[in-house]
């Protein structure tokens, strides 16, 4: 069977002017596109054979698209001139090696491909079409193939779309391409789809009602928003049916004896090689004998980068699969200005000189606004030997109107980081549209969300590591010495993979309605919040601090003191091994369980246990928490704070705990203990500068009254809906007393009780943290469920829920998931057990902090106050307010918290005031 081969040359022409560098010749003259195409067209016919070929080009002027539909392709930027006069050239050249050229007015190369391909199976013979425009799946059949020779960097080989491969790639088979394209629409022809209706929508409705006429039929049937939008555009639907459809019954002059690829014109190619200063190639063409009937110098190779030196265009790659660009001149920066300028959406990433956010300085910049291809700019790369690099003040300048247009959308891997190294100078990143870290949160919590991971997990692509760049351990290296060529690869590479993830993740969290409104209205605002809140950071009195550390110290002493006299000796506090022969030793006390290695353990637990019949234990637990209280805060905060700000600037880390809770670290400021004077003394050191106060606002009893809402529990829905004190609503039910009975023992049990539960605990574990018998303790647990009984259906409901689909959902539909819920190991099963109990309460607190913290921010902002908010710890905000606006703020802080959602118990936020946290908590 012969073989008709067909090149796409618009799709190839415009994909090499943007993947190649600013190649010139001596005369400055443009040629980077046409060693793009001519390179591309000489492997297709190494690794395609074929005995027919022809290279197809759009035609100049408009085609019957147009007069269907006078915004087609309107949001196109016009042909820059750089590219437009390398397209006569490029024809010259491309008919001098032997291909078929071929240019139809009045329609476009899709169109001629379609019908030669049609034509040609009427014929018997098979074609292959090498092109890059997803459009031409619609061709596929047992005797159409597709395929993409102008693959990425990450391919090892082409893409090949067969009828096997569009199916594996779309998720439909390629019949059903054209009502596809119909739905979700072509933004870069400019043809609307139906809005909000993506890849996994259309794929869905194709497979139920299997054609887009049938979906038409039952658009009444479609619920949701989706519907509604869908019904919106069904006058549209048949016009971008016909824009999307390619037209296989033009009339194709050419005759396949005229598709027979011709020798190449020697002279004329060393001609055109010798213009264009195709060094390496004129050499290869020298060897190539007179009258071969290769249609391309088969065992070519692209330039050299020596015979390249004294060119325009910077560093150049040898691998033509590699769509990036390093940017060293203006003349290599504009067209991408203009590129960034009009994209739809696009990604970027900064790359820097430190990890500490608010100290990073940016050493280069990567963008990428279509997969596969990418730029990066090296402004301060500071090694021996660095070539010369765009000034960073000025290219900043040139960059700060695109990335502070709130218009141009932009998607990037944890951009909190980048917008405080953009802040760093003096650039405010608007526009945030998308994040792949909070993508994969939202969608996966319970994996990682690395750029790396999620590339191998989701893309099948294992990037270029930090560490492969800039070392690792001791030897690692500043990224501002590693030479530019290596971190241009590494640098763009992260933006174009970045931008592919989103392509990948952002259809699988908007599968879901719930899922799409943790990610859009939670999430995404969060972070953004997140940023201003970190940048704002808190005042330290690192005076008073450093007093507690140095009363810490001498009450170490102490205690160090009155341990050796109850041990009989000295000893190292800190060592477990000394302890453990102390302890199980010389004093003999029973071992309560052991290490992994067999040694008796003496963690936490262990000791809390002891310390209930012995005294070391007790002192040793003192020690330790003083000592992390010196280390982690007192001796440590003072050293935090920074030099330029004043203040001690935290990081919170969006994506760590699965029931969306925040994690402060760098310092952690979410872990100082409040029971403890030492604790609380250290919350004194949190202060208002003057003439403000610490105004401090918590959800109060949140977790239990989500718990009411979802076990829908009548008893507990009336003590909160009659604002009772609710562990003295359940003591009374516990002990059959009357409330006003209840005393105050009887009321710390039943809240022992109240938040234990909620947690999962247990019979054994009650009896621990009560220090009563586990029979009692039994018999609490029981009493309880018999008197909220929609508390122990909604635990046994939520346990069969997880047990089934593997998660649990917070109130507003984030998913927690549970994975070792169906786990034969018994403990790990238990504790997932417990865990899928407590997500959704806890879930729900997290979302409802965050919810209240977009909504401070937003009416602080709107209403262009000054004041700050400064700190979020668990269910609790805090800001730092001036004097005049002290009573407005606290009187509207509670409401626009309570306000954020509607449960079936009513939400209630207390407010503190104070000059420090301590005094306002």
């Amino acid at each position: 069977m012969k073989t008709l081969l067909l090149v796409d040359g618009s799709s190839y022409l415009y994909r090499a002017f943007h993947a190649m560098p600013d190649l010139r010749n001596s005369a400055n003259e443009p040629v980077g596109a046409i060693q793009g195409v001519l390179n591309m067209l000489r492997r297709l016919h190494k690794d395609y054979p074929s005995d027919y070929s022809a290279c197809v080009f759009d035609a100049k002027g408009k085609t019957f698209r147009d007069d269907l539909y006078p915004e087609y392709k309107a949001n196109r930027a016009s042909m820059p001139d750089d590219l437009r006069v390398q397209i006569e050239p490029l024809y010259e050249t491309i008919r001098a090696m032997g291909w078929p050229l071929i240019i139809e007015e009045g329609v476009e190369a899709d169109d001629v491909i379609g019908a030669l391909a049609k034509q040609a199976e009427k014929e018997g013979i098979r074609t292959i079409i090498s092109t890059g425009d997803k459009d031409i799946t619609q061709l596929v059949n047992e005797n159409i193939t597709v395929v993409n020779t102008m693959r990425d960097a990450f391919r090892k080989t082409d893409d090949v779309l067969d009828i096997a491969g569009v199916e594996n790639k779309f998720g439909i088979p390629p019949s059903k391409i054209i009502d596809y394209l119909t739905l979700v629409g072509d933004s870069v022809d400019n043809v609307p789809g139906v809005e909000k209706v993506g890849p996994k929508t259309a794929v869905k409705w194709l497979t139920e009602y299997g054609s887009l006429d049938n979906i038409i039929a039952n658009a009444d049937n479609i619920k949701g928003v989706v519907g509604e939008n869908l019904r919106k555009a069904l006058p549209w639907l048949p016009t971008a049916r016909e824009l999307i459809t390619i037209r296989c019954d033009i009339g194709i002059r050419e005759h396949f004896d005229e598709l027979i690829p011709k020798a190449p014109d020697k002279p004329a190619l060393l001609a055109l090689f010798d213009h264009f200063e195709f060094r390496g190639w004129k050499r290869d063409l020298d060897k190539l004998p007179d009258g071969a009937t290769a249609p391309l110098i088969e065992n070519s190779v692209l330039p050299t980068v020596e015979e390249l030196s004294g060119q325009a265009g910077g560093d150049y790659s040898p691998d033509t699969r590699r769509l990036y660009q390093t940017i060293l001149s203006d003349s290599e920066l504009e067209p991408w200005l203009t590129k960034l300028e009009q994209a739809a959406l696009l990604c970027f990433d900064t790359e820097t000189t430190s990890l500490d956010p608010m100290q990073a300085k940016i050493v280069g910049v990567s963008f990428s606004v279509t997969p596969g291809e990418a730029a990066y700019i090296p402004l301060t790369h500071d090694y021996f030997d660095a070539p010369p690099q765009l000034a960073l003040t000025a290219t900043l300048a040139k960059l700060k109107p695109i990335l502070e247009n709130p218009d141009i959308k932009k998607v990037g891997q944890n951009l909190k980081y980048d917008m405080h190294v953009l802040a760093n100078h003096g650039i405010t990143l608007q526009g945030i549209a998308h994040d792949t870290l909070l993508q994969s949160y939202v969608f996966e919590s319970h994996k990682g969300h690395g750029m790396d991971e999620l590339s191998e997990r989701h893309l099948g692509i294992a990037p270029i590591s930090y560490e492969s760049v800039a070392g690792k351990g001791a030897k690692q290296v500043s990224f501002s010495q590693v030479t530019v060529e290596v971190a241009a690869e590494y640098a763009a590479e992260d933006a174009d993979i970045t931008l592919q993830l989103h392509q990948a993740l952002y259809p699988q969290v908007t599968v879901s309605d719930k899922l799409r409104f943790i990610y859009e209205q939670v999430e995404m605002p969060s972070m953004q919040v997140l940023q201003r809140m970190e940048r704002n950071g808190v005042l330290i009195d690192s005076h008073m601090l450093n007093r507690q550390s140095n009363e810490i110290g001498l009450r170490l002493m102490e205690i160090e003191k009155q341990a050796y006299e109850l041990a009989g000796q000295p000893f190292n506090l800190g060592s477990p091994k000394q302890l453990q022969e102390i302890l199980f030793g010389k004093l003999g006390i029973k071992p309560l369980k052991k290490t992994p290695s067999g040694a008796p353990s003496t963690d936490e637990d262990v000791l809390h246990e002891l310390a209930l019949d012995y005294p070391l234990p007790k002192v040793i637990l003192e020690h330790r928490s003083l000592a992390k209280l010196k280390s982690t805060y007192t001796d440590k905060l003072p050293k935090m704070i920074n030099a330029q700000t004043g203040r001690v600037h935290t990081n919170y880390n969006q994506a760590v705990a699965i029931t969306g809770r925040l994690a402060s670290s760098d310092p952690n400021l979410q872990n100082i203990p409040v029971r403890t004077a030492e604790g609380r003394r250290i919350r004194e050191a949190f202060i208002a500068p003057p003439g403000s106060q610490i105004i401090s606002a918590d959800y109060s009893q949140i977790e239990l009254r989500i718990m009411a809402h979802l076990s829908q529990d009548a008893g507990m829905l009336t003590a909160f809906a009659n604002n009772e004190d609710i562990h003295r609503a359940t003591a009374a039910e516990i002990f059959g007393v009357d409330k006003a009975a209840v005393d105050n023992e009887q009321r710390r049990y039943a809240k022992v009780i109240n938040f234990g539960l909620i947690y999962g605990m247990s019979a054994f574990g009650l009896a621990q943290n009560l220090n009563i018998e586990r029979g009692a303790a039994a018999n609490y647990i029981e009493r309880y469920f018999a008197r909220y009984p929609g508390v122990k259906a909604y635990m046994e409901n939520t346990r069969a829920l997880a047990k089934q689909q593997g998660y649990v959902e917070t109130y507003f539909g984030r998913r927690l998931w549970v994975p070792e819920i169906n786990s034969a190991n018994v403990q790990r099963r238990n504790g997932a057990e417990r865990a899928a109990i407590n997500a959704p309460m806890q879930g729900t607190a997290a979302d409802l902090i965050k919810l209240a913290m977009i909504a401070v921010d937003q009416w602080l902002t709107e209403q262009k106050l000054q004041t700050k908010l400064i700190m979020q710890v668990h269910d609790e905000l805090v800001l730092e307010v001036p004097e005049h606006e002290l009573a407005l703020v606290k009187q509207t802080l509670p409401v626009l918290m309570q306000e954020v959602a509607t449960l079936s118990v009513p939400l209630l936020a207390e407010v503190g005031v104070g000059n420090n946290w301590e005094s306002a908590h």
